[in-house]
């Protein structure tokens, strides 16, 4: 199977569902025009296709590995990330001060998820940088800005964050890590972190670790956390990568999947490292890097997913087994019902979660062109939702590409069964979906839901005026925007918390349940005739959107019935 960059897919969705015509109508995003914006994404799908899609299967047979100290990545990867750096899609997004191109996020969404699809071990890697270059730009002196944005943003430095210890995962606030003033502008950094992605490589000059650590008087929880910036090599006089650091790779974790992207366990032994941002203001600097990295890993997800597809449809095009059920067929098993069935569900899926995702986008590109706080609102409701959804999309559809291929995907030799061993962690890192559910039905409903309601207005008036063309479809969308109303009623109206959270994740799927039928909605009435993305709406809406009712159905139900049950209660009897 030759991998197949979904370009025509991407420049559809920006044109015609999420408005990307207002952010290149912006004075900032004045020059991402469609012509601008197609180059770049023809450009990067062929880099993909040709460069990064052959390293799929050999990062998963060939893992990277930690021998002496020194961490070898996968054959060719070194290679692949040289296209990469040299192709300058580490600096999309990033600011032309530095050398970045200075295009909006949602150019770099749509390269991130199409180098994710073809492969996505090394694609973590520069999502990583992209996220401290972010970070940077927000919170670090300018002195720092000065040295490491340049090498960042051109790729010859990569960047990698730094949070969880053995003893603090999600609870951020229990970390240990220490760091002691040196009084002459830097402090040393003395711990252990875990689960590094990308802690170390063979192909940077060098790696640039930001570490959460705690400054000594600091008080308890996330207030006392302060953020650094921790290179492998310290920069010397002229800014380049210099005497060794005092810290090293203890080992790389023993995986499921992404076997090619070497996650690391990190020492650091009283390491040199510089402040980024105030004292004590660690996690809302750190927040900055992993919104943006929310957003990535959400597009890891809906990546995989669109790589788990296209390999389930080449197989059953060409699988022959059984009788073919319909008159004229291939003789392929794409002619059951039941195959159709999943590869429709693959591709209403893919789509939805990928204009969920750009829409997240084009909102911060908004937000940050215009200042105006709607867009910032929009993009902070739309975060954890594309997170979640995108994840979740991946996982399932890569089980569902398994399944397509029968016996077949259960064998290692087709590679089907790497998507799904690969993809499963994108639900669980920079926040788990739990985590994610928690923060819409929390953080995000802090405004009375105001956010919420504005997004399913707007919805609403769409599915009313669409009842002229599609009358069927649009009404089903406007009852589920109807129901959706209510439901968000209902989790603002909850004074605990517990309560809210008993019931956060099926909201958090019914909301993108729904708003992936409006998306497709307004796939078919922009194609304005019976062709194939009204089609495939019409399968997503009869189908996919009516489980949306089940779901609120559960987010409704509070906590009484979970702590009903004794912890003894969960034991085997």
């Amino acid at each position: 199977m030759s991998f197949r960059a979904p370009v025509q897919d991407y420049e559809y969705i920006m044109r015609h569902i999420v408005g990307y015509g207002k952010v290149s109508a912006t004075e900032r995003f004045e020059e991402a025009g469609e012509e601008l914006t197609s180059a770049i994404l023809t450009e990067a799908g062929r880099l993909c296709e040709e460069v990064l899609s052959p390293l799929q299967r050999n990062g998963d047979l060939d893992p990277a590995r930690l021998e002496d100290g020194v961490v070898h990545t996968s054959t060719g990867f070194a290679e692949g990330y040289k296209a990469i750096r040299e192709g300058g899609w580490i600096s999309v997004a990033a600011s032309p001060e530095y050398g970045g191109m200075g295009l909006p996020m949602a150019v770099t969404t749509a390269v991130n998820e199409m180098m994710s699809a073809a492969c996505l071990s090394i694609a973590l890697n520069p999502l990583m940088t992209q996220g401290q270059i972010e970070a940077l730009e927000h919170h670090a002196s300018e002195e720092i800005k000065a040295i490491y944005l340049p090498k960042l943003v051109s790729g010859e430095w990569c960047g990698t964050m730094n949070l969880t210890e053995a003893q603090a995962g999600s609870d951020v606030g229990a970390l240990s890590s220490k760091a002691e003033d040196n009084g002459d502008g830097t402090y040393a950094i003395t711990g252990q972190k875990i689960y590094i992605s990308w802690g170390d490589n063979d192909f940077s000059e060098n790696v640039c670790h930001l570490v959460l650590a705690r400054l000594p008087g600091a008080p308890a929880g996330t207030k006392g956390i302060s953020l650094f910036l921790v290179p492998k090599f310290l920069p010397d006089a002229s800014g380049e990568a210099g005497e060794a650091n005092s810290l090293h790779v203890v080992s790389l974790e023993h995986k499921l999947g992404l076997h090619g992207s070497p996650t690391a366990v990190m020492q650091y032994d009283g390491a040199t490292g510089w402040l980024v941002g105030p004292e004590g203001g660690g996690m809302a600097a750190m927040f900055t890097m992993m919104n943006n990295a929310r957003l990535g890993v959400g597009c890891q997800g809906i990546g995989a997913g669109e790589g788990a597809y296209q390999k389930a449809l080449a197989y059953a095009k060409e699988r022959k087994q059984g009788r073919t059920p319909v008159a004229g067929g291939t003789g392929a098993i794409i002619d059951h019902a039941d195959v159709r069935r999943m590869l429709a569900t693959m591709r209403a899926e893919l789509f939805a979660a990928r204009c969920i995702a750009m829409a997240n986008a084009v909102a911060i590109d908004m937000s940050h062109a215009t200042s105006e706080p709607d867009w910032a609102a929009r993009a902070a409701l739309l975060t954890p939702i594309t997170k979640a959804f995108g994840t979740d999309t991946g996982i399932k559809l890569a089980e569902i590409g398994v399944q397509v291929h029968g016996g077949m995907g259960f064998i290692e030799e087709t590679g089907a069964a790497q998507y799904s061993r690969d993809v499963r962690v994108t639900a669980i890192y920079e926040g788990t979906n739990g985590i994610q559910s928690m923060d819409l039905v929390g953080r995000k409903l802090m405004d009375g839901g105001e956010a919420a309601h504005t997004l399913i207005d707007e919805m609403q008036r769409f599915a009313e005026e669409a009842r002229a063309t599609r009358p069927r479809m649009a009404g089903l969308i406007w009852n589920a925007t109807e129901t959706l109303r209510e439901a968000t009623e209902w989790m603002v109206s909850q004074k605990s918390m517990t309560a809210r959270f008993a019931g956060s994740v099926p909201f958090l799927a019914a909301y993108a349940r729904v708003l992936g039928g409006y998306y497709h909605l307004c796939a078919a009435v922009s194609e304005g005739s019976n062709g194939p993305r009204t089609k495939l709406a019409r399968f997503y809406i009869n189908r996919l959107l009516p489980e949306y009712k089940a779901l609120l159905d559960h987010a409704m139900q509070g906590d009484a019935d979970l702590y009903a049950l004794d912890i003894e209660d969960f034991d085997v009897a």
